[in-house]
């Protein structure tokens, strides 16, 4: 059976990889503490014990305000290390796979960004993953690179389990409008990766999230809707919008920053969900996450 080594294994992409991995390949997750893939020799090691058909990259650093300040881990993580794992992969002709991000573009062009659109980033975060998508590219091996934005799911921290907790802490909140993109569930993520990984023909730069597009506030309000259905919140706060301009925050983020998946959708035959629909499968399984919880102690 064919070997996918997992990187970024324990974060919200890469749980959601493990748990959505097809049967046909055998999947080995390797998590920040297993392997440095900014560190030559350890993926050296680890690409030669595994010999994996392919390797897909969910590790990075995705802290974009922290960026900011940790300008040289935000480099290492982002561009130091997609670049040791295209070219250890090249050597070994494995395939690769590297996971970026929307915050690549400027956020000026109003409307859907194609993979072939200039990107401009902002700031340090979206700097250091352009370098890694330049150094994956420039590694060769026929590499794959799939652009996201907005990700979310049960794991670990994200805007949807920030605006629950706050939701269930306070009684009004402020929440931004005028940034739009698209919400993301992780798991539609990776079974897209997986899609991409069975298709061998398939080379250079995709992107994907879920159908439609929103502003932060918009996301907020569904959140607060489909947990106030699901019994998650016990409570509706208030959410009123306003402009970034009134959010300061140390990294400057894109205005619109929504992805044209036009070409993934044609080679992987997909259709897309509406990503309110996505929201609210993840907050299903967030759900009963809790509930096993409970039942368990």
């Amino acid at each position: 059976m064919p070997q996918v080594l997992v990187c970024g294994a324990g974060g919200q992409l890469g749980q959601e990889l493990v748990a959505t991995g097809p049967a046909h390949w055998q999947i080995i997750p390797m998590t920040r503490s297993m392997l440095d893939i900014a560190d030559s020799d350890q993926v050296a090691r680890a690409l030669d014990e595994v010999r994996p058909a392919w390797v897909i990259n969910a590790a990075a650093f995705t802290a974009v305000d922290a960026a900011e300040s940790e300008p040289e881990l935000a480099q290492r993580v982002n561009a130091t290390g997609p670049e040791v794992l295209a070219l250890q992969c090249r050597e070994r002709n494995i395939r690769l796979l590297h996971v970026s991000t929307d915050f690549v573009f400027d956020g000026t062009q109003g409307c859907p960004y194609a993979p072939d659109d200039k990107p401009k980033p902002l700031g340090v975060y979206g700097r250091s993953k352009l370098a890694g998508e330049g150094a994956v590219l420039a590694a060769g091996g026929n590499p794959v690179i799939l652009r996201t934005g907005w990700v979310y799911s049960r794991h670990g921290g994200n805007f949807v389990k920030t605006m629950l907790r706050l939701m269930a802490e306070r009684a009004q909140l402020s929440v931004v409008e005028d940034q739009i993109g698209t919400p993301t569930w992780a798991k539609g993520l990776a079974l897209t990766c997986w899609g991409l990984a069975d298709h061998a023909e398939a080379t250079g730069i995709y992107h994907w999230s879920d159908a439609g597009a929103c502003s932060w506030y918009d996301f907020a309000v569904a959140i607060r809707a489909e947990a106030l259905e699901l019994g998650l919140l016990q409570q509706a706060a208030a959410l009123l919008p306003i402009p970034a301009s009134q959010y300061p925050t140390p990294a400057q983020r894109p205005a619109y920053s929504v992805l044209d998946k036009t070409s993934t959708r044609e080679l992987l035959g997909l259709s897309g969900s509406q990503w309110t629909n996505q929201l609210r499968e993840m907050l299903v399984d967030l759900k009963q996450q809790e509930q096993h919880v409970k039942h368990l102690s």
